[in-house]
């Protein structure tokens, strides 16, 4: 296959899966933020009496944006105008290239196929490179819209990402100098597969550091302040509609994506299965997928039979009283076939090749398990935790966060010289 349709594949399929998450994630905050307030959530949007649990509700939302009159106001600079989301959006988007979603497989020629669209030596440069640009297209959102509520919220979030980028990026340091690498996949091979090795737990400090910085530099609650809908009316976005909108919208959960993926990679064991490393996945790749199967279809099965037996003509007096049918029925179906088919097929034996894939396709399942985790933090804490005060924002990154970061990576490299001289 041709190099540079393999770098194609690497950069839109993760791509794709991304943008795919995106109808998820707006689902997920919607009715996370309904069941932590306790109430119903978005659920009544629906095709043919189909209403997904509100899921449809994301689908909605996408046309409405899509179909929405595009409107540029007189009074903005247009150029500059029109270039801010596209800038904001473009930079979440290349952010991911460098995040490796399973260990290398080694080819037949001797190279390897590595499962990122670049695997840079220096590759976590790249990314603290690429968060940084993210705020010029807030910035020029705010200042071309010659709007001061917009203005005001550019103002806030330069502030806010040069304030938190310096101790996200000693925190970063702190991960290099106990891995040796500034690669990220050299990273998650440092922390091994048993957890009690992951940074998460050895470098407890900067993995706290880091991701309260990943919420700042992502501008979600509770450090919105860019946004501020009680105060700005809606900050830097405010003279945007239509898709311009959408763009900054999208860009936000993909930010979001992309830093839970990249907290995952640095301080969580990223693809790493915990206790089973890659050799043994690869050994035992056959009847892994042999029991994952029987465990799928009996979860899909029991899933299936639940939803059927919640049936009741006439509870709601629509056409959602079939929706557990329409949910349920190929549950069961699916579950059936896969419980049947495993049970009727037996062991599956694989060769090298085939358990090297299954082995990747796990890991790379697991790094999304995890990445969906933390999402999930993302969103619990916004509707957890109210907005900071502009002093309070200062005063936490400025007088704890980088003297925390500090002092960790002075306790590191401490640690490390005296490993060092009692190696020697």
């Amino acid at each position: 296959m041709p190099v540079v349709l393999v770098a194609i594949i690497k950069v839109v399929v993760p791509l794709l899966v991304i943008l795919n998450l995106l109808p998820l994630m707006i689902w997920l905050e919607r009715k996370g933020s309904a069941f932590i307030q306790d109430r119903p959530g978005p659920n009544r949007a629906q095709i043919l009496g189909v209403r997904l649990g509100g899921l449809v509700h994301s689908l909605a939302d996408v046309l409405k944006l899509l179909f929405k009159e595009d409107i540029i106001p007189n009074h903005v600079n247009k150029i500059f105008y029109l270039a801010a989301p596209v800038i904001t959006l473009f930079v979440a988007c290349v952010t991911f290239i460098v995040i490796p979603f399973a260990d290398a497989l080694p080819l037949k020629n001797g190279g390897f196929f590595t499962f990122q669209a670049a695997d840079l030596n220096a590759g976590i440069l790249y990314t603290l490179a690429m968060t940084s640009l993210g705020v010029y297209g807030i910035m020029l959102a705010g200042w071309s819209s010659n709007n001061k509520f917009a203005l005001l919220g550019g103002l806030r979030s330069s502030a806010q990402m040069i304030s938190y980028e310096l101790s996200m990026g000693i925190a970063v340091l702190t991960v290099v100098m106990v891995s040796g690498s500034l690669s990220l996949n050299d990273i998650v091979l440092a922390q091994g597969a048993n957890p009690l090795t992951w940074n998460c737990l050895r470098l407890l400090p900067a993995c706290l550091v880091f991701i309260v910085a990943a919420f700042a530099e992502t501008n979600r609650s509770p450090f919105d302040l860019p946004e501020g809908e009680s105060e700005l009316v809606a900050g830097y976005h405010v003279e945007y509609s239509s898709m311009k909108f959408a763009m900054f919208f999208m860009a936000e959960y993909i930010n979001m994506i992309v830093a839970s993926a990249l907290i995952v990679t640095l301080f969580f064991g990223g693809w790493q299965i915990p206790f089973v490393d890659t050799a043994t996945l690869r050994d035992n790749a056959d009847k892994l997928v042999y029991y994952s199967a029987l465990g799928f279809g009996s979860f899909s099965l029991l899933v299936g039979l639940i939803l059927v037996t919640k049936f009741k003509k006439g509870y709601y007096g629509d056409s959602r009283d079939y929706e557990v049918l329409v949910l349920g029925v190929p549950a069961i179906l699916v579950g059936l076939l896969l419980l049947v088919g495993t049970l009727i097929n037996g062991h599956f034996y694989f060769g090298t090749e085939a358990k090297q894939i299954w082995a990747a396709l796990f890991q790379i399942g697991l790094f999304l398990a995890k990445t969906l985790f933390m999402c999930w933090v993302f969103i619990w804490v916004r509707w957890t935790l109210p907005r900071f005060r502009y002093d309070q924002l200062m005063t936490l990154g400025w007088k704890y966060m980088l003297p925390t970061s500090l002092v960790t990576v002075f306790a590191a490299a401490l640690v490390m010289l005296l490993m060092s001289q009692q190696d020697q």
